[in-house]
């Protein structure tokens, strides 16, 4: 463990991580914490021994100038921590590194001690993942928990998957062993457009953590940058018919699994979080310009305009509209094969998930 300043004193604090590779589709989630670390201000108080967790020929330390001196910067994972002023202000302990290589229950156990030491009180760990999804539609987002007493009290769904895990189910796992409350939410990535940057799954999952935590979000220029996002691959779409039919065809399809949802209550529902995000003095709600399924979309959306292949997938999961791999990471990380993948995390026993073969 690398101390780099003395560990603050907390008020109400929740833990927001973000591991970038697997987890981590358009790098929605990483983009996410590094946005609340930039808006807020965080100040790094501690990292991760890259040494005791990554594969430096996977994860390469990169070299930098700093006026003319040469420095290293290894891959890690940091721990910084902000103040939200207000009425009730609380703080956030953000989590931003990537995927650990090896040893990923020491990995859990020492982000697990500075919860203790911190007195977390609920640990929110964001992920992404490809899944059949428009991207002319609002990005599903689903909120999973192993706890069913949360479960029902704050809305979410229990999760029930089976498979494969990253470094996101594993860290849930072990957070409810020790008996610290966890949450997992997930924004789904269209898989034909998974290059990051994604803002509008960025903003999806900001626009989710704020209700779950119940603080505004400063969103900055992330809703324009969403809109410019869109209108680019609204663009690249038009100029391919084969690009254009297959999204209609997701279109429908989410569409038509949608209806029962338009509920009263979830039109209810819906309504309530306009209101809170147009309280009197806050502005703009945080991700109302986005939030209809036709207001926001990449800047840089790739260059390739050919039809991808349906994929053949296990069965949707706990987010609508999604059905495939629970972590499936961007295709720089983890290509896309013919068998789709899994879906929203669930439990798994820690040393069962993918990463324990080099467990010391």
């Amino acid at each position: 463990m690398i101390e780099l300043e003395g560990v603050p004193e907390l008020i109400d604090p929740v833990m927001v991580a973000a591991f970038e590779g697997w987890n981590d589709a358009g790098d929605a989630a990483s983009t996410a914490v590094a946005h609340l670390d930039r808006e807020w201000k965080g100040e790094v108080f501690a990292a991760l021994d890259a040494e005791d967790y990554y594969d430096f020929q996977v994860n390469r330390p990169t070299v930098f100038l700093d006026n003319g001196v040469r420095k290293i910067t290894w891959p890690t994972t940091r721990l910084s921590v902000v103040r939200v002023g207000g009425d009730k202000p609380r703080d956030l302990v953000l989590v931003r590194g990537i995927e650990p290589s090896m040893r990923w229950r020491s990995f859990c156990n020492e982000i697990l001690a500075f919860a203790h030491e911190l007195g977390v009180e609920m640990v929110v760990i964001l992920g992404a993942l490809l899944g059949d999804t428009p991207h002319t539609r609002p990005v599903p987002v689903s909120g999973v928990t192993s706890d069913p007493d949360l479960a029902r009290t704050m809305d979410l769904e229990e999760t029930r998957y089976e498979g494969p895990t990253g470094i996101v189910g594993i860290l849930q796992e072990a957070c409810t062993h020790a008996g610290v409350p966890a949450v997992s939410l997930w924004a789904a990535v269209p898989h034909y457009v998974s290059q990051p940057p994604n803002p509008k799954a960025t903003l999806a999952l900001l626009n989710r953590l704020e209700d779950l935590i119940g603080l505004r979000i400063p969103l900055g220029e992330l809703p324009e940058d969403a809109r410019a996002w869109q209108l680019g691959v609204d663009q690249l779409a038009a100029e391919d018919s084969e690009v254009a039919e297959y999204v209609q065809t997701l279109e429908e399809a989410r569409d038509t699994a949608e209806l029962p949802e338009a509920s009263g209550e979830a039109i209810a529902r819906e309504f309530e979080r306009y209101l809170r995000r147009r309280e009197p003095g806050s502005g703009p709600g945080p991700g109302l310009a986005t939030e209809g399924g036709d207001t926001a979309f990449l800047r840089d959306p790739g260059s390739g305009r050919t039809r991808p292949p349906k994929p053949e997938q296990p069965g949707p999961e706990a987010v609508p509209g999604a059905e495939a791999a629970p972590e499936a990471g961007p295709a720089k990380e983890a290509p896309r094969d013919a068998d789709g993948g899994d879906g929203p995390e669930g439990p798994e026993p820690p040393g069962e998930g993918a990463g324990d073969d080099s467990e010391e």
